[in-house]
């Protein structure tokens, strides 16, 4: 069917995200998919169960648009748990239809036309053509390579009467680094009395490697005022299909964030939202995440020494970055795209997260993935 009529694009330069490239590339031709970040197990078979539970016990209409009361009262007693802040669940934590969501509800409820926001990059693709849309400008800050720091000088540099807003993302997705207590501390210096807002990208909050910890902005009191924090049960809790994230963030923030958040889904999957509530008092599958991947990451890191690839150590999240350069000289793309087709294994290129397409010769593989998924894989990648 063609349309005939004519239409005006408000992202003439927006293709496909590269994330639904790969993975239908990968499945075009049988590729083993360690590109898109989803495991490739099932999550905790009681889950399930408490997700069956509530439907049956009638819980299959629209939640309370901010999210059903138990759930943000376990999230904002675990948020003091784990970082000693308490966020009120009536007014200052909302449940939304993944991160995702989230970080366009928050992107767009507080970027006006003319704004600038910094956003660091590599970086993760929602955030710069949610910006755009918004009417903003994204102002550009290159982490270093290949341990993806931020260079807090040039940020500095970058801030200006129009910065409106700063996005994080820590850990880091696709750098995998993770902030340190001196990034945490220049950070509030150079926000400390301006009315820049923080919109923090922690998903990964709870896999971080080498018992390092993750120092999440509500954490920090000076910088919690000033900042939306969101995270996600898919990454947590192995349900990435389930779309299911929050936000956190004082009640001014909050307020508008939920005008924008009511007009996208006005609420989300209400026996999930009671699953998870319950679900959240297993602490100790929490407390565990750490272990879990980092063994899987180990694994997979020992395994990649057979290949020929360059292993650049990851501090956080469920990726691992690796650098080819010493096997081709062809761009990222084309690399990532013959490892499919010839060779039955499907990676990202970091230069999709760069405005400019940046190219290092780096590529990303997930080891969200089961033990004999990964040794399959590298199986194959060990005869390039």
């Amino acid at each position: 069917m063609q349309f005939k009529g004519k239409i005006k694009s408000k992202m003439p330069q927006q293709g496909l995200s590269i994330f639904a490239v790969m993975t239908g590339l990968a499945n075009e031709h049988g590729a083993i998919n360690l590109s898109q970040g989803f495991p490739d197990f099932d999550c905790h078979p009681e889950l399930v169960e408490l997700v069956h539970k509530y439907m049956k016990e009638g819980h299959n209409q629209y939640a309370p648009m901010p999210g059903v009361p138990q759930l943000r009262e376990a999230l904002a007693a675990k948020m003091e748990q784990d970082y000693g802040m308490r966020y009120h669940p009536d007014t200052e934590i909302t449940i939304t239809s993944g991160a995702t969501e989230a970080l366009y509800a928050a992107i767009t409820a507080i970027v006006q036309p003319g704004d600038e926001v910094i956003v660091f990059e590599p970086y993760y693709d929602v955030y710069v053509p949610v910006i755009r849309y918004s009417g903003g400008r994204p102002v550009f800050v290159k982490l270093t390579v290949p341990d993806y720091r931020v260079d807090w000088t040039e940020v500095q540099a970058k801030i200006t009467p129009k910065t409106r807003a700063v996005i994080l993302n820590n850990p880091h997705n696709p750098g995998t680094s993770v902030f340190t207590k001196e990034d945490i501390a220049r950070l509030e210096e150079i926000v400390s009395g301006s009315d820049i807002i923080l919109i923090s990208d922690e998903v990964y909050e709870h896999i971080v490697f080498d018992k390092e910890a993750h120092h999440s902005l509500a954490a920090y009191p000076r910088l919690a005022e000033r900042s939306m924090v969101i995270s996600s049960f898919g990454k947590t809790f192995h349900t990435t299909g389930w779309k299911m994230g929050w936000c956190a963030a004082p009640e001014a923030l909050t307020a508008e964030l939920r005008k924008i958040h009511q007009f996208i889904t006005y609420s989300v999957n209400t026996p999930i939202q009671h699953a998870f509530a319950e679900f959240l008092r297993r602490r100790e599958l929490i407390d565990g995440l750490k272990d879990f991947y980092q063994k899987k990451r180990d694994f997979f890191v020992e395994l990649l020494k057979a290949t020929p690839f360059k292993i650049i150590p990851a501090q956080g999240t469920y990726f691992q970055l690796v650098d080819f350069s010493g096997v081709s000289d062809e761009s990222e793309m084309d690399f990532v795209k013959r490892l499919t087709i010839d060779y039955g294994v499907a990676a990202i290129p970091l230069s999709a997260f760069y405005h400019n397409m940046n190219d290092h010769r780096i590529i990303r593989f997930c080891f969200a993935k089961k033990k004999e998924t990964l040794e399959q894989a590298v199986e194959r990648l060990c005869r390039i």
